[in-house]
Parts: C-alpha cells; structure tokens; sequence
C-alpha cells in the first residue's frame, strides 16, 4: 500500500474519533446545563419561564466561551505590553497608558513591515467599493436574465451558483494556476494573440487585478441568488400597470424593478461590503507571499485573537476592542528577516510594490 494511504488510514479515524468526542462533549454539557435548569427553575423553583430560558441556556454558554471571554481577553490586551517574549509575555505592564501607546503606535509606526495603517485601509476602501460595485451589478444583470422565460433556466442557474458553492479556498487555489506566468490560461491567450504575457504575482497593480478577477467571480453568485429571489416576489401587474401607462423597458426597470428591491438589495450589499472588507483568502493566497497580506490587511483579518509570524513568534500583534483599534508592533530586525526562510522568500504583491 502506499504511504499516503498509510497516512490517510491513520489520520482519518483519529480525526473522527476527535471530531466525534468533540460533539459528543457539547452534546453532553448542553444535555447536562438544561437538565439542572429544569431541576432549579422548573421543579425546585416553579418559575413559568423555566423553559425559555432553559433553551437558550446552551447558546448563551457557547457565546459567553465563544465570544464573550475572548472579546474581553482582547480587551484586557489592549491595555498591556504584552509581547512573544520575556519579560512581558509572563509579566506585562498594565495600565492605561499602556492603552495609549497602543493606539498611537498603530498611526505612528509600521504594522506590517513598511506599511502603515492608513495606505492600507485606503487599499482596503479601494478593494470593497470595487468588488462590491461589480457584485451587485453583475448579480443584478444575471437575475434580470433568468427573471426571463428563459429555455434550461435550471441549468444556467445551477452552473451560475457553483462558484459560490465551491469552497473558497479550493477556488482560490484553482484560480492561482491560472494566473502562472509559464502555464496559465490568461498568459496562454495573450500569448496567442501576440500580446506579452503578464507578471500577476510581481507586478503590485496586476496583483490587485488579479485579487479582484477571483472575488468577483467568487462574490457575483451569492448577490445574484438574492436578487433574483428578490424579482421573482415582484407581483406582474406593477409591469402591465406600467405597460399600459406607456412605461419603456428603462423607465419599469428604474420606477418599477428597483424600488421593490430595495428591501432585498440593501442588507445584501451590507453583507457584501461587510464580508470584503474582512476578506482574508483571495488575497493572501494570491499574492503567494506566505506572511504578508496584499489588500485586505492582517487589521481586519485579526480582529479577536493575535496574528504571530509563522516563522518567530516575535511578531506582529493586533488587538480588538469593540469601537476601536489598538496594536503593536515587536517588528524582526534586518537578521531575522534574513535568517527566516518565510521572510526571505519571494516578494510580491502590494506590500513592497515590486
């Protein structure tokens, strides 16, 4: 047998009977928490809302662990010089202007190696309003088509929707090769109709294009499924009241289309703008430089825990409190960048434009 399935038949069950002891422990203590409210609210007590409260009981416990706890570690970071290395990992200085620091050095100094705060947000406002501009209108157009009496209208649905049922990081890893300077697809078509082929992974601005070729056709999807379930609630006669008002084809879509939308439209592009602007994989898998993000930085990648260099954990650390930023920055000297394999690897994308 070979020995990736030697490994796989090792991996496998380990990582059930992990996953399953897992669920199997939620389960329990869920199972557990409802049986000791009834006992107390229910029978011992004889309070009305036992129940209710005795159903959410699990969920409040799971977002006071899962949320609660962390956001307020974060917090508690922010007030402290802690960093991957002694003295202050095990003893850091707390106070409040310690919470000062942390928030002047997040304008003052570079959060990710020569890059500060302020050209990356701006990347990051450029990257949403570009991908959230191409995602409402290329989902809009693809719903106004299958709105329409259309022949196989199934089967171009169901072919629209795969990207946005793909997982994102398989996607992503498929588009990489296609962006290959040797073997790539688009390369290959410039190739073949005299053109020179491109640098995508060099070359910052044709990085950012490529980020955004990937998102869109990752993004357009998701908007398009709404919208057109948003059309087809769009009762018939406001289009044959307007028909018969003498409204053109322009005049239904901007009087009629869009103001029934609205409601459907609008938490869409919410989400979408929310969803880009902490878009993590797109970016960093096409920029191919392992430790260093292109558009959408570590800030919004960050928020709730502490990003550490994969190479040393004298990184860098971000952390979140609701409202505000704070950070910091234990930044690796001009050896350390060089001794690290990661570091020293390839540069590319956004950060260094080069």
């Amino acid at each position: 047998m070979p020995p990736i399935f030697e490994k796989l038949l090792k991996i496998i069950p380990e990582s059930l009977f992990q996953v399953g002891f897992t669920v199997l422990a939620v389960i329990l203590v869920a199972v557990l928490l409802e049986f000791i409210i009834h006992l107390v609210l229910g029978k011992a007590l004889n309070w009305k809302h036992s129940v209710p409260v005795m159903l959410i009981a699990p969920a409040a416990l799971g977002l006071i662990f899962l949320l609660i706890i962390p956001i307020g570690y974060e917090a508690y970071l922010a007030f402290t010089n802690m960093a991957a290395k002694e003295p202050q990992f095990t003893n850091p200085a707390f106070g409040f202007d310690q919470l000062l620091i942390n928030l002047s050095n997040i304008f003052n100094q570079p959060i990710l190696r020569d890059e500060f705060f302020f050209p990356i947000f701006l990347r990051t406002i450029l990257w949403t309003a570009i991908q959230v501009t191409f995602h409402v209108g290329g989902g809009l157009a693809l719903a106004l088509l299958l709105n329409r009496d259309l022949k196989f209208k199934g089967i171009y649905r169901t072919f629209l929707v795969i990207p946005w049922a793909v997982p994102n990081v398989v996607a992503v890893l498929a588009w990489l090769g296609e962006f290959n300077y040797q073997y790539g697809m688009f390369n290959n078509i410039l190739r073949s109709i005299g053109l020179v082929p491109i640098q995508w992974f060099s070359d910052w601005f044709w990085n950012l294009v490529a980020m955004n070729i990937v998102n869109i056709w990752l993004g357009i999807p998701f908007m398009m499924v709404i919208l057109l379930g948003g059309l087809q609630s769009i009762p018939r006669d406001f289009y044959e009241a307007a028909e018969i008002d003498g409204a053109n084809a322009w005049q239904q879509f901007k009087n009629v289309t869009l103001p029934m939308l609205q409601p459907v439209m609008s938490p869409a592009i919410v989400l979408g703008v929310i969803w880009t602007f902490n878009n993590f994989n797109v970016p960093f898998f096409i920029s191919l430089v392992p430790n260093r993000f292109s558009v959408t930085q570590s800030l919004w990648f960050c928020g709730g825990f502490c990003l550490r260099d994969l190479c040393d954990l004298d990184g860098c650390f971000y952390h979140t409190i609701p409202g505000f930023w704070t950070g910091k920055r234990n930044g690796f000297t001009k050896k350390e960048e060089e001794n690290c394999p990661r570091r020293s690897s390839g540069r590319g994308g956004l950060i260094h434009g080069n």
